[in-house]
């Protein structure tokens, strides 16, 4: 079954974020596919690279970008939540004169179409948070 996940809560808003990871991890166990995460609202702050929670915390920013380099899953960020949130791309900091990508490793910086493609793609989407 082909699988599209939105993500709408913070990561440390709510377990949104996290019961989000575990699905698409036993889904990916179970040989079904995820075609896209997409980060919405509040769930940008899953993308950021400098979030730094204290060493026995669960870094779930880390666990997406090890998701995405592992299994390839597409994990895609709102272009105008993120900046409303702040949250920058390459071009875009490019753009507006700073020099960084805040966006962690397997991030990318998309518009609602990528969402809207992928929901129209999958057997089932769910969002959560």
């Amino acid at each position: 079954m082909k699988y599209a996940v939105q993500v709408n809560a913070s990561p440390y808003a709510s377990n949104a974020g996290l019961n989000a990871y575990r699905f698409i991890q036993a889904a990916l166990a179970a040989e079904h596919q995820i075609l896209r995460v997409f980060f919405y609202k509040e769930g940008i702050y899953h993308a950021f690279r400098y979030a730094k929670p204290p060493e026995d915390e669960f870094s779930i920013t880390r666990h997406w970008s090890a998701l995405a380099e592992q299994y390839g899953v597409d994990l895609v960020v709102c272009i105008s939540a993120a900046q409303r949130r702040g949250l920058l791309c390459l071009d875009e900091a490019a753009r507006q004169g700073k020099q960084d990508d805040d966006t962690a490793p397997g991030f990318r910086i998309a518009g609602l179409g990528q969402w809207l493609e992928a929901t129209l793609l999958a057997d089932r989407s769910i969002v959560f948070g």
